[in-house]
């Protein structure tokens, strides 16, 4: 696991992007008070998932619209029909932690 920030730096409903080990990931505070990483690039248009918007448990690619599962990288709405890597995470005393090992078998 490596750290990224302190969860403080990411407030609830927003998503940054960070590099962790060569790895550009979007890690996201979801609306359900859960953070969630997964890879920053939208499979549909290779564009940064981090500049889109979080609806719930969803990320929004800003370009096309497509809006990917943060907890199973799955795509649930058109135009991506392929999901994204998504990335375990840990709070441990205040601060975030992330494994570049998908936990949905997905690789980029």
């Amino acid at each position: 696991m490596i750290r990224i920030c302190a969860t403080e730096d990411v407030p609830k409903g927003t998503v940054i992007s960070a590099d962790v080990d060569g790895t550009q990931i979007a890690l996201v505070h979801g609306e359900d008070d859960q953070f969630y990483a997964v890879f920053d690039e939208c499979s549909h248009a290779a564009v940064a998932l981090s500049e889109g918007e979080v609806d719930g448990c969803t990320l929004e690619c800003w370009l096309h619209g497509s809006r990917f599962d943060l907890r199973t990288g799955e795509p649930t709405g058109p135009p991506a029909t392929e999901p994204v890597p998504v990335y375990p995470v840990e709070v441990r005393d205040g601060d975030i932690y992330v494994s570049l090992t998908p936990s949905n078998g997905v690789t980029r």
